[in-house]
C-alpha cells in the first residue's frame, strides 16, 4: 500500500520554481509512488502565496492549482486542531493529516517539524521524505 502523505503549500510552491526535493516528491506524487492527499485549505495558502509572493496571473495561478489537483486526493477536514499557537494556521495541515489518516507531513515549516510526530503522523522534511521512501 502506498503511504498516504500530506505536503505542506510550501513543498508543493517550491516544486514549482526550484528542481530541488519538493521537485522530486511532487513528480513521484504525478507517479503515483505515494498517495498525496490536500485540502481547500492548503490549495488557499498555494493560491494565496503564488499571488503575493511570486507575483502570478490569476491564470497562472488556476493553471498550476488544477495541476496539482490531477494527482492528489482532496479531503475536507472534520476535526479542528488547536495544537500549534505561534501559527495557527499550521494546525491547517495536521487537520488535513488527521483527516486522510496520513503516515507523512512533509514540509519546511519548522513549526510543524519541531512536533516530530502528531497522533502517530511523522512530519519530515523534503529530504527526510526521499530519504525514506528511496529505502
Amino acid at each position: 500500500m502506498k503511504p498516504i502523505t500530506v505536503l505542506d503549500s510550501n513543498i508543493y510552491i517550491s516544486s514549482v520554481f526550484w528542481n530541488s526535493a519538493p521537485y522530486i516528491i511532487v513528480k513521484k506524487a504525478i507517479n503515483q509512488e505515494f498517495s498525496a492527499y490536500i485540502s481547500s485549505h492548503i490549495i488557499y495558502e498555494i493560491r494565496k502565496v503564488l499571488a503575493r509572493d511570486f507575483d502570478l496571473q490569476k491564470q497562472e495561478i488556476d493553471d498550476i492549482v488544477d495541476a496539482l489537483q490531477q494527482f492528489t486526493s482532496f479531503v475536507e477536514p472534520k476535526e479542528k486542531i488547536v495544537e500549534i499557537r505561534e501559527d495557527p494556521d499550521d494546525d491547517k495541515i495536521l487537520e488535513c493529516a488527521v483527516a486522510c489518516k496520513a503516515k507523512y507531513i512533509v514540509s519546511y515549516n519548522n513549526h510543524l517539524l519541531k512536533l516530530k510526530v502528531f497522533r502517530g503522523i511523522k512530519i519530515l522534511t523534503p529530504k527526510q521524505f526521499l530519504d525514506l521512501i528511496r529505502k
